[in-house]
């Protein structure tokens, strides 16, 4: 008998709560012009390992300046990383960047940072 008293109480408090208006209950707000996307950013790459050398072709076709680096990883303990000079990739431009190990390359990858208009 308590189980359905209890079971009663809850239904009338759901009820309450389902049949009022929306206005009435909380909840978050967000206006149309409240939430703004930050533009869209960074030259898109590609790079290529052939052996010990590494290529990597950016083409930016966004309005930011994207400053771009190519960081190269070797696989030999004894053989230097290099980080190339970054180079500033205007809109609409490609730049080429390249790199080398002594031996084998282990990885390779671009770096961005925006440089504003």
């Amino acid at each position: 008998m308590r189980l359905y008293r209890c079971l009663a109480s809850v239904t009338v408090a759901v009820a309450l709560v389902l049949s009022a208006p929306y206005d009435a209950l909380p909840h978050a707000r967000v206006e149309a012009g409240d939430a703004k996307a930050p533009p869209p950013f960074g030259a898109a790459c590609r790079t290529r390992i052939e052996g010990s050398h590494v290529v990597a072709h950016c083409h930016n076709p966004y309005v930011d300046v994207d400053r771009v680096r190519l960081h190269i990883e070797c696989d030999r303990w004894w053989d230097l990383d290099t980080d190339s000079a970054p180079v500033d990739t205007e809109p609409a431009m490609t730049v080429r960047l390249t790199g080398r190990c002594w031996k084998e390359v282990r990885s390779a990858w671009i770096s961005h940072q925006n440089r504003g208009s």
